[in-house]
């Protein structure tokens, strides 16, 4: 009887030709078209030309063998299952190629058709499955949204394109960008949509550590190999092992780590501080920045070696002041998220408050209007976002007639003079940020970054009239004093 996922086609690889023709006559009678080949070199000829949903392979050939046809498809991005053929003995093997070079399954020699059976109609419905996840993932694409990133405008098409184009390999990426157009969100849809999605995606910012940490970050230490090395540490690599790394703002990183970096990449070994032996590591290595890689090179601060060994292939992000007209559907998806993080309930934006965002310019990008959109919703609480609600830094004034919560008929500022004490400047902020939140303690203390008890506390300790104000009963949804 045919199998119900027949017409799959499965490629059999094995140089021992009576063995490929008993394995491959099983699955021509189980309803499967069957195709051959003799080693790992005809068969990448084969799958060039012929698609294929299954291959089952020997791992020992002539030529390129099981191993090495593996590991191209691994690196090429192909997703389709393999089977691996193993003799006896050599279980402990291919459960490795299993996990290393990602194949579906192994099979023992000599091949039984029922457990046969049982593995192709399996590995055939993930192909098509997989198949299922990359149409979706395009059509999601089409509609301007990929992951976390959203946008319809041609640049963003562009760079859903791009993602999906180099997802599936391991090639090295490197993103480039001004501060705050999403290069570690676009770094995250790769490693998500890659063959890696469930291994760990590990980011470093290199701008943000001293020299003399990171390569302990990076790299790892054993115990005692410094003064503060208290016990044996694993670095990025080792924790992003056989999954993807992000290097941001890699133009910072110190030219002495460079090199150390650069032959990482390309040995796949690392060795933590203070170890005497190598450990192999499987990465796939992201790397990002806001500054000019080719000006860096000129002034002797990156290496060139480890430019063209990063910049295998190239995505650059388009400033938001170049896309604007994917700033209403970003607020839309923002203001959704910030009304989960605050509790609030704002449900939509003004035309003249919208109109306001899209005539600035952006220069701090997505991350900066994330920023105005969030003050907003704070002040907001719930309804339509005004352009009240927004700081003044976008030149918005209060117009006659429009109808402004009452936060925004107040000045949230006080002046700061030298020599005042300590404590009235911090009751005067308080105060502040009291006045702010209609004197919701509960959102105040979020604001301020301490709990409401310590609150209390302070302006107990402060002697301020609002510690003797009782928080609401009840509070909304919205989280206003009722």
């Amino acid at each position: 009887m045919a199998s119900p996922v027949a017409q799959a086609t499965v490629l059999v690889v094995d140089d021992d030709e009576e063995q490929r023709i008993g394995v491959s006559g099983m699955v021509s009678v189980m309803g499967y078209i069957a195709e051959t080949a003799p080693d790992g070199e005809q068969a990448l000829e084969k799958l060039g030309s012929t698609p294929v949903d299954v291959i089952i392979t020997d791992l020992m050939m002539p030529r390129m063998d099981g191993f090495q046809l593996l590991r191209t498809l691994l690196e090429r991005g192909d997703l389709t299952p393999a089977i691996v053929l193993t003799a006896f003995g050599s279980i402990d093997q291919a459960i490795s190629i299993v996990h290393d070079l990602r194949a579906f399954w192994f099979l023992e020699k000599p091949v039984q058709p029922g457990v046969l059976g049982t593995l192709l109609e399996r590995a055939v419905r993930h192909k098509s499955l997989v198949k299922e996840t990359e149409r979706l993932r395009r059509q999601l694409g089409y509609q301007g949204y990929l992951m976390d990133l959203v946008g319809t405008s041609p640049p963003m098409r562009q760079i859903y394109s791009l993602i999906q184009q180099v997802a599936p390999s391991s090639a090295s990426v490197l993103i480039t960008g001004e501060s705050g157009t999403g290069k570690e969100m676009v770094a995250g849809a790769i490693h998500k949509l890659s063959p890696r999605a469930a291994r760990p995606f590990v980011a470093i910012n290199c701008a943000a550590l001293p020299e003399t940490l990171i390569e302990s970050e990076l790299f790892g230490h054993e115990k005692g190999a410094f003064t503060d090395a208290l016990e044996r540490r694993a670095g990025c690599f080792e924790q992003a092992h056989g999954g993807t790394l992000l290097l941001d703002e890699i133009g910072e990183m110190p030219i002495s780590t460079q090199a150390k970096l650069l032959r990482v990449l390309e040995e796949a070994k690392v060795r933590r501080l203070g170890g005497a032996n190598e450990i192999p590591v499987d990465v796939r290595v992201i790397a990002s920045t806001n500054r000019s890689l080719e000006a860096a090179i000129k002034k002797k601060l990156l290496r060139e070696d480890l430019y063209y060994r990063l910049n295998v292939f190239h995505i650059a992000l388009p400033p938001l002041r170049h896309r604007k007209e994917d700033l209403p559907a970003l607020a839309e998806v923002l203001i959704r998220e910030l009304n989960r993080k605050h509790d609030c309930r704002v449900t939509d934006v003004h035309p003249e408050a919208l109109s306001r965002l899209m005539d600035y310019s952006w220069p701090g990008n997505i991350r900066e209007l994330r920023n105005v959109l969030e003050r907003g919703v704070i002040v907001a609480r719930e309804g339509t976002l005004l352009p009240g609600h927004f700081p003044r830094s976008l030149g918005v004034q209060q117009e006659e007639g429009t109808s402004v919560p009452e936060p925004e008929k107040t000045d949230y500022s006080f002046t700061m003079h030298a020599g005042a004490p300590l404590r009235e400047m911090e009751k005067a902020y308080m105060q502040l940020t009291l006045k702010l939140t209609k004197n919701n303690k509960r959102r105040a203390a979020e604001i301020l970054g301490i709990s409401v008890r310590t609150l209390h506390n302070r302006l107990a300790q402060l002697g301020s009239a609002e510690a003797k104000l009782e928080e609401p009963a009840a509070v909304s949804g919205n989280g206003a004093a009722g």
